[in-house]
């Protein structure tokens, strides 16, 4: 799969792993916090969305490349991932 970016750059997703899925999963639910209110927020959101666009992208994941990125631009990356790497969490199996 491949994400274009406001840009018109456009990365491509990785074909991961059960493993590198389920690190990435792990981070992202063993980041959320319910409040008073019963509402969940993430805690450290900008590490776990570096987490997954270095694991998950193919190509440069550098420091360097990471600083072009906008922050809407690495929440679109971040949330793209989230559905790729649900893929099949939620379909039976055949």
């Amino acid at each position: 799969m491949e994400i274009k970016l406001k840009d018109k750059r456009t990365l491509k997703i990785k074909d991961l792993s059960i493993d590198e899925r389920d690190e990435l999963l792990d981070l992202v639910w063993g980041k959320f916090k319910q409040d008073d209110k019963g509402d969940f927020q993430m805690e450290a959101p900008n590490s776990t969305i570096t987490k997954f666009i270095r694991i998950g992208i193919d190509g440069d994941t550098s420091d360097k490349f990471l600083k072009t990125l906008t922050f809407e631009d690495r929440t679109k990356i971040f949330t793209e991932m989230q559905k790729v790497i649900s893929e099949g969490e939620l379909k039976p199996s055949k």
